[in-house]
């Protein structure tokens, strides 16, 4: 079963308050004045100061179930679908729940992270769920700290990331209503596993073995020519084998909102894609790479500025370490 009559409800977004612009990343990395800029394309992103991974994902959360009329008490399930995690045990989704006030609530709260692509395999997995009617509407919660974790040493990847939270609610379409998902697809190719890692911090590699001389192994890492030069090879067919069995080619989709990785990675999929500047939904220049909440960020940022209407085709998509590929074609 790919068609699941599942509709986005409300979304809902959070960015701290302390922005970080290019001219200040600069200074930071050590690199020449206007070099972020040229690099990444983002001007100014969000780093924490202060503010938990729990704190910022109910923030999205509560803004998400006010754009859908609906409490914390009308949901059935809160999922976390984030990247990185605000402590090992316990869940993110857990904090979260406690953050927004319901610790007595007993709503089923629990993390999904597939890295980038942890919304897009959170909304796929739970959406099956909703269709079946094991739950009525479900919250989902991409909330992200990228900022901590950064190897200033690496100064590609650390000019490109941005700090947020995104929220989605989800729920079943009315029979008359056009929202539906259409299709969905992922696919790994763990020949890229080691391509964008923290190698740190889990049973491998303990945190108690942290020190001098291991500094590194616990901070992010990425080759962003590797994954550019495997992505560019496998998205276009794996694009194919998402559309072509729904009947669907790209002219048929309104708005393509991207996991927004990187500005090469944004030239790759329109050039090999095919996707116009129409359809194209950017918001790396004022947000950065936020890991998983860059895809429900999008969505958000296209709804509140009126682009995205119901009964538009919107095809999510990216891609995330692992190395896998993800995408949905969805009505909106």
């Amino acid at each position: 079963m790919q068609i699941r009559n599942v509709k986005i409800l409300g979304t809902g977004k959070y960015l701290p308050a302390r922005r970080i612009y290019s001219d200040e990343m600069d200074r930071r990395l050590g690199t020449p004045d206007g070099w972020t800029l040229r690099k990444t394309d983002v001007r100014v992103r969000h780093f924490a100061d202060g503010e938990t991974a729990s704190a910022m994902g109910a923030a999205a959360a509560e803004e998400a179930l006010k754009d859908a009329g609906l409490k914390l008490s009308d949901i059935g399930c809160l999922v976390c679908t984030s990247g990185t995690a605000e402590q090992p045990i316990p869940s993110t989704g857990s904090l979260i729940q406690k953050a927004m006030g319901g610790e007595d609530s007993g709503i089923p709260s629990f993390d999904v992270n597939s890295t980038c692509l942890s919304f897009l395999t959170g909304f796929d997995l739970l959406s099956y769920l909703v269709e079946a009617g094991r739950y009525e509407r479900v919250l989902l919660v991409s909330t992200e700290i990228a900022s901590v974790g950064l190897n200033w040493n690496h100064k590609e990847s650390g000019a490109l990331f941005g700090d947020g939270a995104a929220a989605v609610v989800i729920g079943r379409s009315a029979e008359e209503e056009e929202s539906r998902i259409i299709c969905s697809r992922m696919e790994t190719y763990s020949k890229g596993a080691r391509y964008s890692e923290i190698r740190g911090g889990g049973t491998r590699i303990h945190p108690r073995e942290h020190g001098p001389g291991r500094e590194e192994d616990f901070l992010f890492h990425m080759d962003g020519k590797a994954i550019f030069k495997m992505a560019a090879k496998l998205l276009p067919s794996f694009v194919d084998k998402l559309l072509r069995p729904a009947g669907l080619s790209m002219a048929d989709i309104q708005h393509v909102i991207p996991h927004q990785g990187s500005a090469m990675a944004m030239r790759l999929i329109t050039s090999r894609l095919g996707i116009s500047q129409e359809q194209l939904v950017y918001i790396t220049p004022n947000h950065g790479n936020t890991i998983a909440a860059s895809i429900p960020m999008g969505l958000h940022e296209a709804a509140v500025q009126g682009r995205m209407k119901r009964g538009d085709r919107v095809l999510l998509l990216g891609t995330s370490a692992g190395l896998s590929l993800g995408g949905m074609v969805l009505v909106y």
